[in-house]
């Protein structure tokens, strides 16, 4: 049986909880992620940032102010104020299907991956969506002919 540490992403992008709301959302658009972990000094783990947490508490753009001034505000603004704490979790070892299920049922878009305490990655819907492409994209494997 596959295994979550066979599809997520090891390359993370993460955060401490007194950086910016304004930081947050420029990592999201230079990386192009939608989540991001939350990490004390120590490297620990103790939250999560979402796009939809990012656009929540951000300035709206029909806001009747200039970049500048929205990014004045986002800056004063710390993920600690508006990350998730509450997480569903998936250990490294957890079967693929299992964390399939779980993300669909408490419609999660993403599960942080562990080894004990140790982060190692995050599985995200779009890990899903490019083993869908995988699976679609490979050819059938050709009828062997037993006959000689």
């Amino acid at each position: 049986m596959i295994t979550v540490k066979e599809l997520m992403s090891r390359e993370l992008y993460t955060l401490k909880p007194t950086d910016t709301l304004h930081q947050a959302r420029d990592l999201m658009l230079k990386k192009q992620i939608r989540h991001i972990p939350i990490v004390d000094k120590e490297g620990k783990f103790v939250g999560l940032l979402t796009k939809r947490d990012v656009l929540a508490a951000g300035v709206s753009a029909l806001a009747d102010i200039n970049t500048q001034e929205r990014d004045e505000l986002e800056s004063s603004i710390p993920i600690s104020e508006i990350m998730i704490t509450d997480v569903l979790l998936a250990k490294e070892d957890t079967l693929l299907l299992e964390a399939a299920r779980s993300m669909l049922k408490q419609k999660h878009g993403c599960l942080p991956v562990f080894r004990g305490h140790q982060l190692l990655g995050i599985l995200t819907e779009a890990d899903f969506v490019k083993l869908a492409l995988y699976l679609m994209e490979k050819k059938p494997e050709e009828p062997k002919n037993n006959n000689g």
